[in-house]
């Protein structure tokens, strides 16, 4: 699943593409992804003019000038595509700008969503509600994560993957970061001590400026919205690589957690 860095990487391709530009033309070629797309999408959306484009935890946001927000999500398999040929089988949204730029949002699996909120949608999306801080944000530090994890006895990684104690982190992510902190994935969460935790958030923000920078990583389908691959997955400390060293020595494991796998060092992690 695309996580924080894939979907950063996208909202940075995307952003001079649509900035500034009119949308002349958005079509829909199925009605739903996940759910079904707003029914007034398309007449909302054409003729309005993109003001910027952000993103919160794995959403991208894009502004227009009429005060309404498209919000996507990748879902699965889901990518942005920028060029002016015809739509394939699995582009399902269809934006055309008066720069004579086609975008379209491909998803083989159709996990993805999108959602179109006017106003402020960080009051008015309720995912966004309930969601922690963003981890490369200055409210992602040492103090608030010993506060937030105080006396919790689910593992250290469940927490970091629960989207109301930080937004954004995946699968990934998460044990990479925790194998840089040196924190086994099943400690739970409130016996980690606060020397643990000061290396915890830098390494956090580390793995995922790291990722950013390579272009993410390639899972599935996911690609950038100029076609290239992201790169960050031949930088993996441990995520898929059971059996092969750790740099300390000791060799990577897999276990499962809650259905899904988890990847760290029994000899380096604590």
């Amino acid at each position: 699943m695309p996580e924080l860095p894939e979907v950063e990487t996208t909202v940075r391709g995307l952003t001079p593409h649509l900035t500034g530009q009119r949308l002349v033309r958005v079509s829909t070629l199925r009605p739903d992804l996940r759910r079904p797309f707003p029914v007034d999408l398309a007449q909302r959306l054409t003729g309005s003019i993109v003001t910027g484009l952000s993103r919160r935890a794995k959403y991208g946001i894009i502004a227009t000038d009429r005060g309404d927000h498209m919000i996507f999500h990748l879902g699965m398999s889901g990518s942005w595509r920028i060029g002016n040929g015809e739509p394939g089988k699995h582009d399902h949204l269809l934006i055309d700008t008066t720069a004579g730029q086609r975008l379209m949002l491909h998803d083989p699996r159709r996990f993805g969503s999108v959602d179109l909120v006017a106003g402020d949608p960080l009051t008015n999306f309720p995912a966004f509600v309930t969601l922690g801080p963003e981890p490369l944000s200055d409210a992602f530090d040492v103090s608030y994560l010993a506060r937030v994890l105080a006396g919790r006895r689910a593992p250290i990684k469940a927490m970091l993957l629960d989207q109301t104690v930080v937004a954004g982190l995946g699968n990934i992510y998460v044990c990479e970061a925790l194998n840089m902190a040196r924190i086994a994935p099943t400690r739970a969460a409130g016996d980690v001590s606060r020397a643990k935790l000061a290396a915890l958030v830098p390494a956090i923000k580390a793995v995922l400026e790291a990722s950013i920078a390579a272009g993410g990583s390639t899972l599935r389908d996911y690609k950038q919205p100029d076609g290239e691959l992201g790169y960050f997955a031949k930088d993996w400390r441990v995520y898929g690589r059971e059996g092969e060293g750790c740099e300390c020595g000791g060799r990577i494991a897999r276990i499962v957690q809650s259905g899904r796998s988890t990847f760290s060092c029994p000899k380096c992690q604590r």
